[in-house]
């Protein structure tokens, strides 16, 4: 009853009114804050103009946009086009990421940052930089204004002072920016410093800012909540959900006495929703209109009575490209412009939209060296100036962690301890422990110089032990223990982040031993030499994800040649028990790929590799070995479904190997593989280049999780009988 007379007697107030200036303030609410788009939609459908719009977190972003020039029609595109959990948590396109990362950092579950000598936590899950490099996009129209009250529509956003726990309002500056740091979540989204003040989520002081709009002097107020309730005793199960009510606590108390200064308020139903609740925004969207709709003889009211309307130009989104005739950087201490530009692969004269931009943003943060790139474009002589400012991220060492199992190393924890800038600006420094059944390391150290040549330093220590089969009347198997360490220096020079072509020098130290041969306790060495090769290798990745790929290429493609090897002097002192001499020999082996969808589930995964011996390797200690299903197998081992590690071996080898990945739920996929190969002493010798051919087949399933993937897999072969379970859990390393 008192909703009815309300309504009634809003248009007899607004009749006093010659041209009621009307306030519209939007709550914080995360993906529950879609609603307040639905009513921007009624509100338009009735023809109501906004006079000023006040919000805070998502109630700021929808509002900063709608205040820039947005319909809402515009602003529902927007949403729908948009992947808030990629934005959310910084995810970087990986053609965007260095070569160097793509190589030897994508096989970690945790990664902690190394503060002041001791292990700590991120300021936040996510930097946001994808946030901003979104919202700068979407508003570069505006981009010059920096005093919001000269937007299409006056706007002000709240944020929070996390130093002293005090308000925050954001009226000028950076519109960006300011949408930003007001819907900087703790703990999701890093603080955001502005004027020296570090900012964080308006909704932990004024969720819903109606008070700062009283001081606007308008006739009217209008307010959209859509903030959540209180949580009953029996949801209060958790840490996180008392420490959650505690921080509603303050939020809702306030926010009741913020509504009794509205005039009118909607709230829409949206209690089942979270704020991450970013797969439903056609149904919250959709609540906004339900709540709005009874308003409408109010609305049509209002519209009726502003007959002096402002002509608002809708604002389009323009992607033509911009001449930048100047490029200014600010903020930079440690990195030069020329490393700067050279990762942005920008220069002056270039032609980008502000599409481009936002992904030269994105290679640029996915160096992780920088905590924060603004930039904006200013008008120039001949095209326009782009202003970049950088904040340089002080962290250099950061512990990361992983976890595997495969049945031929078993089980593993991967620590990691990562630093840059070690010795020279521009390098980085990885190792890599592998703890567990067998002992693992990898050291990585590279100086990055860009489109210069760039130069490294690897070594690498690795053990395994396997059951091997044995052509032998007496032993059909043999177990074998193949210990590798290996030492190599390499130049190295890197285009657009996805091709990269060197040479280097490395030094294997190879030593092979079973217990299985002699009746005594003495273990049999098969080799524990030295060998010394030069080698080239050409690598090409543009891959969209380094497991279970739905696009891209791959190519990596390497000659040896063994130029020395203490073997010989191994052999007369009797050291080993194979007695083949050593000859120089080089060898040339590559692997092809690319990965294709079709109808967003079913992807078409090709890999096509081929090795082949220069010279004789008599000794067989660098053959090629197929079989398994290893994807982190050294040296010349080679994975083959349908038969064991190391079963066909020679000097030569061509395979194929077909990839059938169907997607049955989100990051989980049914698998059905076909792989041929022939290994032979010279595969071209005959003319016959697919004689003898073995096949293989497997089926699986694999499921993505933060640990890494978990699969499991059925192989056979018709070549035999033998049928195999292979099961692997964590990223390969």
């Amino acid at each position: 009853m008192r909703k009815i007379l309300f309504l009634l007697l809003i248009p007899t107030f607004l009749f006093a009114q010659e041209q009621p200036k009307i306030g519209l303030v939007l709550s914080g609410g995360g993906a529950k804050g879609f609603a307040h788009v639905g009513v921007l939609k009624q509100l338009e459908k009735a023809g109501v103009q906004v006079d000023y719009v006040g919000g805070t977190s998502m109630g700021a972003i929808i509002g900063g946009l709608y205040s820039a020039g947005y319909s809402a029609n515009q602003i529902e595109k927007i949403i729908e086009g948009a992947d808030f959990m990629s934005l959310l948590q910084d995810k970087v396109s990986r053609n965007n990421k260095p070569f160097f990362m793509k190589q030897h950092g994508e096989k970690y579950a945790i990664s902690l940052p190394i503060k002041k000598g001791g292990v700590g936590l991120p300021l936040g899950l996510s930097k946001g930089q994808n946030v901003l490099n979104f919202l700068t996009e979407l508003l570069a129209p505006v981009d010059n204004v920096n005093d919001f009250s000269k937007l299409p529509i006056p706007f002000y956003c709240i944020a929070t002072n996390i130093e002293t726990g005090k308000e925050v309002i954001l009226e000028k500056g950076s519109l960006p920016l300011a949408l930003r740091a007001s819907g900087a979540f703790p703990s999701l989204l890093n603080p955001v410093d502005i004027d020296g003040k570090l900012l964080v989520d308006g909704g932990v002081v004024n969720n819903f800012p109606v008070d700062i709009m009283k001081t606007k002097n308008m006739d009217l107020i209008i307010g959209v909540n859509v903030q959540g309730e209180l949580l009953k005793r029996k949801e209060l199960e958790s840490v996180a959900s008392i420490l959650l009510q505690i921080i509603n606590f303050q939020m809702y108390e306030k926010a009741d006495e913020q509504v009794k200064l509205l005039d009118i308020c909607l709230k829409p139903n949206i209690l089942e929703y979270s704020v991450i609740s970013f797969d439903k925004k056609q149904e919250i969207l959709t609540e906004g209109i339900r709540v709005a709709k009874p308003y409408k003889v109010v609305f049509d009211s209002i519209a009726k009575l502003q007959k002096a309307k402002k002509r608002r130009p809708q604002l389009k989104f323009s992607n033509d490209k911009i001449l930048v005739d100047r490029i200014i950087i600010k903020g930079n201490k440690n990195y030069t412009n020329n490393y700067i530009l050279g990762k942005l692969q920008l220069k002056e004269g270039d032609s980008v939209s502000y599409n481009d931009i936002s992904k030269k943003i994105s290679s640029l943060t996915a160096t992780k060296n920088f905590e924060r790139i603004d930039y904006h474009f200013e008008k120039s002589f001949k095209g326009k100036k782009l202003e970049l400012k950088v904040k340089e991220d002080n962290i250099k060492s950061f512990l990361r962690f992983g976890l595997h199992y495969d049945l031929l190393y078993k089980s593993a924890v991967l620590l990691n301890y990562s630093h840059k800038k070690l010795l020279k600006q521009n390098d980085e420094f990885s190792f890599d422990v592998g703890i567990g059944d067998r002992i693992r390391y990898n050291l990585n150290y590279f100086i990055d110089n860009g489109l210069l040549p760039s130069y490294g330093f690897s070594s690498r220590y690795n053990s395994f032990r396997g059951a091997f089969l044995f052509n032998d009347a007496v032993i059909n198997r043999i177990n074998i223990r193949y210990i590798d360490f290996t030492n190599a220096v390499h130049l190295q020079t890197t285009v657009d982040k996805k091709f990269a072509f060197g040479i280097g020098l490395e030094n294997k130290k190879i030593k092979i031993t079973s217990e299985t041969i002699l009746t005594n306790d003495k273990e049999t060495v098969f080799d524990n030499s030295n060998y010394v090769n030069a080698f080239t290798f050409l690598k090409l990745d543009t891959y969209n994800k380094k497991m279970f790929p739905t696009s891209g290429f791959y190519a990596d493609v390497d000659f040896k040649w063994f130029i020395w090897s203490d073997r010989n002097e191994n052999i007369n002192q009797k050291e080993i028990v194979l007695t083949n001499k050593y000859s120089q020999f080089s060898q040339l082996s590559g692997t092809l790929g690319f990965a294709k969808t079709f109808y967003d589930k079913l992807t078409f995964q090709y890999t096509s590799e081929a090795g082949y011996t220069l010279g004789n390797v008599a000794s067989g200690i660098f053959d090629f070995n197929l079989g398994g299903y290893n994807k982190n197998y050294i040296n010349n081992f080679k994975s083959f479904y349908g038969y064991e590690i190391g079963a066909l071996s020679n000097q030569s080898f061509l395979k194929s190997e077909f990839n059938f990945r169907y997607s049955v739920f989100d990051k989980q996929y049914a698998t059905f593989i076909a792989n041929y190969a022939r290994v032979e002493n010279d595969i071209f010798a005959d003319g016959k280049l697919f004689k003898n051919t073995k096949s293989g087949y497997a089926l699986g399933y694999s499921v993505e999780t933060l640990l890494g993937p978990v699969e499991i897999k059925y192989s056979w072969s018709p070549d035999h009988k033998e049928k195999y379970w292979l099961f692997n859990l964590g990223f390969w390393f």
